[in-house]
């Protein structure tokens, strides 16, 4: 089984890249929340972490290998565990995934059924499955940060305790992450450290965007 690959990342395009390994161009499915930051690779060198499944009806012999690509061995090890929620399959998985895995591991945890329904293709019913499937068993997820270790996006420094609970707070309220994080170095040059405070002034700087 092939676990990673590494190479120079050539296209980009949706749900999908063609890494090229050599004199080999290969395909390989990404989540929707990896996209953005695989288009800022694009001819650059990076590794992903990957995992294989079969496409297809096999009553009618016409399975086809497909390879899924993660920027880092954290999401890969929590699509594995959001594929075992009944009648979430890779492909359904992969169109999902619109956020941060970090966000939607932290939805999972806070038991908040009303984050993942925003989540592509995702009802009602089929968040609260994942809820009661996976609650208490996302927490280290919950807690990773986002994006690969060759990520070329901005990054800031880490955060402490209340700052990512401020972030994940916004990100739950259907801010992406990275617009959360500018949000919060912007709150916390106003001087304010509780949670409480940043999220306030987050969501006040939210409204005058």
């Amino acid at each position: 089984m092939i676990s990673a690959l590494t190479g120079t990342i050539a296209h980009v395009h949706e749900s999908q890249l063609e890494l090229r390994v050599g004199p080999m161009l290969i395909s390989v499915l990404i989540p929707a929340c990896d996209t953005a930051e695989c288009d800022a690779l694009i001819g650059r060198e990076a590794t992903l972490h990957t995992l294989l499944y079969l496409e297809g009806d096999p009553n009618r012999g016409n399975l086809e290998p497909r390879m899924i690509g993660f920027l880092n061995k954290q999401d890969r090890a929590f699509f594995e565990l959001f594929t075992t929620v009944k009648g979430i399959g890779p492909k359904t998985a992969l169109r999902a995934l619109t956020e941060p895995i970090a966000a939607v591991a932290h939805a999972v945890e806070s038991k908040n059924a009303k984050f993942l329904t925003g989540l592509k293709g995702i009802g009602k019913r089929t968040a609260e499955l994942i809820v009661a499937e996976l609650s208490g068993k996302l927490g280290a997820f919950a807690l990773a940060p986002v994006g690969g270790a060759t990520s070329a996006m901005p990054s800031f420094s880490k955060l402490n305790a209340a700052e990512e609970d401020a972030v994940l707070t916004l990100v739950t309220l259907g801010e992406r992450r990275p617009d959360a994080e500018v949000l919060l170095e912007k709150a916390k040059a106003a001087g304010v450290t509780s949670t409480d405070q940043l999220v306030r002034e987050m969501l006040r700087l939210r409204g005058g965007r």
